[in-house]
């Protein structure tokens, strides 16, 4: 009952924020910005005056798979930027303000605390990827060619593992800092490194969670699901388990010392 009663807190709150309205429309627009475009290029460019005399402007028609991709590709740079702005001052805000103080002074587990905050926001994320792949995959299956239900179903799944350790970190953060900014800063950076340094040693970070998009692409090409891909989606849950836990103990620590 704890729980449930500081789950639906954080849902109302979501709602007077207009959170679950602009946040899934705007996942939704990164998602089929660049499908879109990209269809309708030759276009763009002959209303902007077309090419110059003489010049030939090719562009490959991109394959279902590919056009989810580029949806992928806006998420994972926009999307998350987004995801970082919203969740920054989850808990941090409300220390800062002291509404924690007021709601803690009552006997509240700190664990309901903070699994309250964080399943809200991952239910959030989850909603709005849904939504944005939902409503990419349609226009793909009418632009570029049929894309199979299930396929999808698997890209939203296992590419919504990452937004969730995404949302996990930037929880971690809120229960380290009272500085909703340094909050975001740190998110951002650490999402950052960890693409830095997975980039730089991919052959030997097979599994880091960063490689959940290479991984879903080749799934989408093999049409099957790959050892890597199920390996990394283990190693990202594990990963988010770990630091849901470590949120929850420092932030009881912070508090009790304080």
């Amino acid at each position: 009952m704890q729980w449930t009663t500081l789950f639906r807190k954080e849902v109302l709150e979501n709602w007077r924020n207009y959170k679950w309205i602009w946040v899934p429309l705007v996942i939704i627009l990164l998602s089929i910005m660049d499908p879109i475009t990209t269809y309708y290029m030759p276009q763009i460019l002959d209303a902007a005056g077309g090419m110059p005399e003489g010049a030939v402007f090719e562009m490959p028609t991109p394959s279902p798979s590919e056009a989810i991709m580029m949806s992928l590709g806006q998420i994972n740079s926009l999307g998350i930027l987004v995801i970082a702005l919203i969740s920054m001052g989850t808990i941090a805000g409300e220390r800062k303000s002291g509404v924690t103080e007021l709601i803690l002074v009552k006997p509240i587990a700190y664990r309901n605390y903070i699994l309250a905050k964080w399943f809200a926001l991952i239910v959030l994320i989850w909603l709005s990827l849904s939504a944005g792949l939902l409503m990419s995959w349609y226009y793909i299956n009418i632009l570029f060619g049929d894309f199979a239900f299930t396929t999808l179903l698997e890209v939203i799944f296992f590419y919504g593992l990452w937004l969730t350790l995404v949302g996990t970190i930037s929880i971690f953060y809120n229960a380290l800092f009272k500085s909703p900014g340094a909050v975001a800063a740190l998110s951002l950076v650490t999402i950052i490194m960890l693409s830095v340094i997975t980039s730089t040693f991919s052959h030997i970070l097979t599994w880091s969670p960063s490689q959940l998009p290479s991984h879903i692409q080749n799934t989408m090409i093999s049409g099957s699901v790959s050892t890597d891909l199920l390996g990394t989606a283990l190693v990202t849950i594990v990963i988010t388990i770990i630091m849901l836990i470590s949120s929850i103990y420092i932030f009881k620590t912070k508090e009790l010392a304080e």
